[in-house]
């Protein structure tokens, strides 16, 4: 075997940022062990994907990436396919990738080290008469995901972040106990666990004295994290001790909270405190209340409309995110316009849409998949050609006025960057008319407005 100071890898993420929360962790526990990373795959002693199950397309994708990894690989060149789908689709990484030499859940990221020290011992005559050996399955028999590595001194061995420029997604919790009948994520995730509160504010304090300006706190659902602790209200204060810890923080950013868990306790403390940002990603995923029973979600949509009437009045300024599925089964010409004309109403600054996925095995499997698919692209082009609209007039009312704004990139002059209204990759950015230096938070007088993006100058 290779000296322990010369085995690499090459770690490919897939999905979602909380896929990479786990990948950079992963990557922690490797370089902590002696392992190296190295930028080409065709370097690397181990290579490993981080694979995201989802949807199909998503599958699809993970799949083909594993299978030009297999192709490609030389002579005693491990293979390891983790994450969301070997959690769930092992057996058929196993039967579709052949050259996989190992298979890790998504549940065991942890315990990536021992699975490729498994590895690296086993007998390396790879193949009899062309074909490769089983594969090592490392995979949980219950829904739980497992306990974050420690230290010998009771301090988590990885932060549980992923640290993109002056930002850090920190991961909160994994896995959810709500019942959505279109979600897969109970499935391979498991239920809801949160992690102990004293190991993020720990990891929150180390990343504010990084230099890191912008927390964005991530979950499958932030606003549930506490309920498996016996916290109430868990969230509002978690937020409490994170603005103790890591006054230095600029920004603190809330993704994916749940219908109905935007307490007046979490609003309170979000108004009392300026780190936290008046932001708020609140995936609705319709507005039909037949079509939201049928999805098992939260159908009171007279609720939503008042509570977000709440958060507006309490937070001015206040940047609302929703995602949205068209063509879910049963899904009628008078539901989609329901939805079309809560948008109307409610004028989100960003809307996220999708269109239905058939997943089996989850609760709405029975539903099938009826609405046609060209039925679903019309649905989806109208709807973001209304949002379109709906985005930039709320840009437009920006023009004249002093944003903040992180600056992320340059190039030719021009620089770029994010006011509180964007989260990163998936909202729009402030195209700043200077060269400025990354990392730094400036205030930029806007001047103009595109569908999703503004543009403007430093102030002063």
């Amino acid at each position: 075997m290779p000296n322990m100071s010369k085995i690499t890898f090459h770690l490919t993420t897939l999905g979602c940022v909380k896929n990479g929360v786990d990948s950079d962790s992963m990557a922690q526990l490797l370089e902590q062990d002696g392992y190296h990373s190295v930028q080409k795959a065709k370097r690397a002693d181990v290579l490993i994907v981080n694979t995201c199950g989802f949807i199909q397309a998503a599958r699809d994708e993970s799949i083909a990436e594993l299978q030009e990894l297999a192709r490609g690989k030389r002579p005693g060149q491990l293979l390891i396919a983790a994450g969301c789908l070997t959690q769930r689709y092992a057996e058929e990484v196993a039967r579709r990738v052949p050259g996989v030499d190992g298979i890790l859940g998504t549940r065991r990221w942890m315990d990536i080290v021992d699975v490729v020290r498994s590895l690296r011992g086993r007998n390396q005559t790879a193949m009899k008469g062309g074909m490769y050996p089983e594969p090592l399955y490392h995979l949980p028999d219950t829904a739980i995901i497992g306990a974050d590595p420690v230290d010998g001194e009771g301090h988590p061995a990885t932060v549980r972040a992923l640290v993109t420029g002056a930002s850090a997604y920190l991961k909160i919790a994994d896995g959810c106990r709500r019942p959505c009948a279109f979600c897969s994520i109970p499935l391979i995730k498991g239920t809801l666990v949160s992690r102990p509160m004293e190991m993020i504010l720990e990891e929150a304090s180390a990343l504010a004295e990084a230099g890191v300006r912008e927390l964005i706190l991530v979950a499958q659902d932030t606003t549930d994290y506490g309920h498996d602790l016996g916290l109430r209200d868990g969230l509002a204060v978690l937020l409490e001790n994170l603005v103790v810890v890591a006054p230095q923080v600029d920004w603190i950013r809330i993704l994916y909270a749940y219908p109905g868990y935007v307490t007046d306790r979490l609003m309170a403390v979000m108004a009392a405190h300026p780190q936290v940002l008046p932001y708020l990603d609140i995936p609705l995923q319709h507005a039909h209340p037949a079509t939201l029973q049928r999805m098992g979600r939260p159908a009171n949509m007279e609720w939503v409309t008042r509570t977000i009437a709440r958060m507006r009045a309490t937070f001015p300024g206040l940047a609302l995110r929703t995602t949205f599925i068209v063509g879910y089964p049963g899904e009628t010409e008078e539901e989609f316009q329901a939805l079309l004309d809560f948008m109307q109403q409610v004028r989100f600054d960003r809307v996220g849409t999708f269109q239905f996925s058939f997943e089996p095995g989850t609760p709405s499997a029975p539903l099938g998949d009826p609405v046609p698919a060209e039925v679903k692209q019309e649905r989806y082009d109208r709807l973001m050609e209304l949002q379109q609209g709906i985005s930039l007039q709320i840009g437009q009312s920006f023009v004249g006025k002093t944003l903040d704004v992180l600056v992320e990139g340059r190039d030719n002059g021009i620089s770029f960057g994010r006011s509180y209204r964007d989260a990163p990759e998936i909202d729009g950015l402030v195209i700043v008319h200077a060269d400025l230096e990354a990392g730094s938070l400036l205030p930029v007088k806007i001047t103009g407005a595109l569908a999703y993006d503004l543009e403007g100058i430093p102030a002063g």
